[in-house]
């Protein structure tokens, strides 16, 4: 089986709300990176339609972030396939976000794969997506208040 991450997540939102986070640069930079981290992204969501992260904090000046990939398939609200690239990262990733409606809001089940991490870099990737979709969970429970 090939390496990859796979993460499912209910949020009390939804699919248009999160499927937005998604989509949207001003909300985009307000969860996909660590807390203190400020920055921008640019984001085109059309198949073959590119989106941009880049973050940095200035009390940790050698770490700066920058994502960036191609839409690949997009279903409003319901799906999204990315391509996701770093500068770091020795290839393309490939993510893919379902996004299901429940009476409670929405269940989302994210996976990344593409076999370009070895699995101890997945497990690490794993653990900051679950803290950036933490960000996502905080975000979408206060743009519903």
């Amino acid at each position: 089986m090939e390496p990859g991450i796979t993460i499912t997540r209910a949020f009390a939102a939804p699919p248009a709300a999160v499927f937005a986070a998604w989509t949207d640069s001003t909300q985009l930079v307000r969860w996909f990176a660590p807390p203190g981290f400020t920055g921008t992204a640019t984001i085109d969501p059309t198949i073959g339609g590119v989106w941009t992260s880049e973050t940095s904090n200035p009390d940790v000046p050698h770490l700066h972030l920058h994502f960036h990939g191609v839409y690949r398939e997009i279903v409003e609200p319901t799906r999204l396939v990315l391509t996701l690239r770093t500068a770091d990262e020795p290839g393309e990733e490939v993510v893919t976000v379902d996004l299901t409606p429940t009476d409670e809001g929405t269940t989302m089940t994210f996976t990344q794969g593409g076999g370009n991490l070895a699995r101890d870099e997945y497990v690490r990737a794993a653990s900051g997506w679950e803290m950036f979709f933490g960000r996502l969970e905080k975000l979408l429970t206060a743009s519903a208040s």
